[in-house]
């Protein structure tokens, strides 16, 4: 299989069902040898003992692709660590990170339990983090070794950590943890060879077909914008070393691709000393009054 990644190394995160599983796919179409990871389980929670991902390797191997199955805990910070050992033991090297797992507890926040909150978290923030901080590792001791990778790391955030979405505290609070990880990383990790980008996706999957229902649905005929497999093409070319994009995040629904413009320095004035209490406020309305209008949070 040739494609834009030939001979490139790819771990995909959460690849067993939906995005996970398309990008997988595409990415072995476009010739990389790929780490399927997931954990298998079900929309609740509990652990699936047919785990997908035998699945989807099944899958590329039938179309004369290279994969292999792994189901780490992406957010345990030791399992993370030898799914990205696997793929360097495997394939001999490591090049694309596509983290992607992730799952969502829709509570509004005052319903939202502790537990809930911090499940969300884990899996999305921690589970973004520990494999990108291990990958990370190997590719700072390549490029000290004066093997200096094209490495490419593609993070999931979302429409709701852009924006927020009613009743769905947490999984908005991920989410945008995620774009401050990616910015970050993006700078750290450039002097190493890394590009680092994130996608917001919109397309159906078991997060998406139930909360949204009629929207997410397939159509009896024409062009299917909810399917996933219409967001892995973007992931594939931001996975290739001729993608030299770094620091950016990508809304992509259906046919449509969106660069996102995120928090940037509006109107603003100094006083040149400590401001009054009872004197700033008119002075804010005056700057909010010049400001761009918020778009406005899902759900509202």
């Amino acid at each position: 299989m040739t494609g834009i990644l030939s001979g490139r190394v790819a771990i995909v995160t959460g690849a067993g069902r939906g995005l996970g599983r398309e990008h997988a796919l595409e990415l072995a179409r476009q010739g990389a040898m790929v780490v399927v990871n997931d954990f298998g389980t079900t929309l609740g929670g509990a652990i699936d003992p047919a785990n997908p991902a035998h699945e989807v390797v099944a899958a590329i191997r039938a179309e004369g692709g290279q994969a292999v199955a792994n189901g780490a805990d992406v957010a345990d910070f030791e399992q993370a660590g030898a799914m990205v050992q696997q793929a360097i033991d495997t394939y001999g090297r490591l090049d694309i990170l596509v983290n992607n797992a992730g799952f969502v507890r829709d509570r509004m926040l005052v319903n939202t339990s502790e537990e809930e909150w911090d499940a969300v978290i884990r899996v999305h923030l921690k589970g973004h983090f520990a494999p990108l901080r291990h990958a990370a590792k190997y590719w700072r001791d390549e490029a000290k070794a004066g093997r200096t990778p094209q490495a490419r790391v593609i993070n999931t955030t979302s429409g709701a950590g852009l924006k927020g979405s009613v009743g769905q505290a947490s999984y908005s609070a991920a989410k945008a943890g995620i774009t401050g990880l990616s910015m970050v990383a993006a700078h750290e990790l450039a002097r190493y060879g890394v590009k680092v980008n994130s996608i917001a996706p919109a397309a159906r999957t078991r997060m998406t077909e139930d909360a949204f229902g009629e929207s997410m649905a397939a159509p009896e005929e024409g062009f299917d914008a909810m399917n996933p497999a219409n967001v892995s093409p973007i992931v594939a070319w931001l996975a290739s070393a001729g993608c030299e994009v770094t620091g950016r995040v990508i809304e992509v629904e259906g046919g449509r691709v969106c660069i996102e413009e995120g928090w940037n320095h509006g109107p603003q004035v100094d006083a040149g000393a400590r401001w009054d209490a009872a004197e700033v406020g008119a002075q804010i309305e005056q700057l909010l009054a010049q400001a761009a209008v918020p778009e406005p949070v899902y759900g509202a």
